[in-house]
């Protein structure tokens, strides 16, 4: 029983870590109106 559990919940982790934005960081909106561009951090 605890190993099935423990075998749900690293499935469920690695599921989650998949999600997110691929790619470098960038400001929102169109890039022909980004009037303050700034550096985003990567962490």
């Amino acid at each position: 029983m605890r190993s099935a559990l423990l075998l749900a919940g690293l499935l469920a982790v690695l599921a989650l870590a998949g999600c997110g934005k691929k790619g470098p960081p960038s400001p929102p909106g169109p890039a022909n109106q980004i009037t303050w561009p700034r550096s985003y951090p990567t962490y």
